[in-house]
């Protein structure tokens, strides 16, 4: 056990017009949930300022902490980066465009009692049709191609504990780091909760997610992650980010 109960990983990427807000946010629901806690700043690559405004953060705060990426290298580098430099017991992910209220941290929290992770499920939306189409054709091919998957979406808290020793191979710019991490704890005996959050519209800017050229990403990161499960592998620790 560490001296520290909680990392919230915010990820970081030409938000500075949100992270203020969200910092403040995020950082308000820690102090009413009375446990010790961190914010762990990945910037990366950010050209707009937020790299810099993290550091001045940080330098507020010493609870708050700061890792640059030279450039930019998506969420497989956070989620990369978050996975091997956070130091609370308990890990979370934070998007910095301040769309999921930080409200989710407590009851997540209050709800790993018991389990070891805790994945949340996004409310039901309307899609157009070609939409409904893509998510229908892509979920179908991860159930074909890495077999059957723990229900997620958007956010999730889990026990830094299921890291040690964990093997996890998947690079590149998209999830697949984080979906090799599913696969890997649920297969080797972790339980979970379900939790629906709120997702709230961007304040500023567009989504960078949840279209054809994001999926077919998504889909040839799957093709290697099949791969990945069925090879032997070094620990996370030996990997490099």
């Amino acid at each position: 056990m560490s001296e520290l109960d909680l990392t919230v990983v915010v990820m970081t990427f030409n938000e500075v017009a949100t992270l203020d807000s969200t910092i403040a946010e995020i950082r308000g629901e820690l102090e009413r949930l009375g446990r010790p806690w961190e914010i762990l700043i990945v910037d990366d690559g950010s050209t707009d300022g937020s790299g810099q405004r993290a550091d001045q953060l940080a330098a507020w705060d010493p609870r708050h902490r700061v890792i640059h990426h030279p450039v930019n290298g998506g969420l497989g580098a956070v989620y990369r980066t978050g996975f091997t430099e956070a130091r609370g017991d308990h890990v979370t992910f934070f998007p910095a465009d301040g769309q999921f209220p930080a409200t989710i941290i407590p009851e997540f929290r209050g709800a790993i009692a018991g389990v070891d992770m805790v994945l949340g499920l996004l409310p039901p939306r309307r899609d157009s049709a070609v939409g409904h189409l893509l998510s229908t054709v892509e979920k179908g091919l991860y159930r074909l191609l890495v077999g059957r998957m723990p229900p997620f979406q958007g956010i999730l808290l889990f026990r830094r504990a299921l890291l040690a020793g964990m093997p996890l191979r998947s690079h590149g710019r998209g999830w697949g780091i984080l979906m090799e991490f599913l696969l890997r704890a649920t297969r080797g005996g972790a339980t979970y909760v379900n939790r629906t959050t709120a997702l709230r519209p961007r304040a500023v800017g567009r989504s960078k997610v949840n279209n054809l050229r994001t999926i077919t990403a998504n889909l040839r990161q799957l093709l290697v992650l099949r791969r990945l499960l069925r090879d032997p592998a070094p620990a996370l620790g030996t990997l490099d980010a």
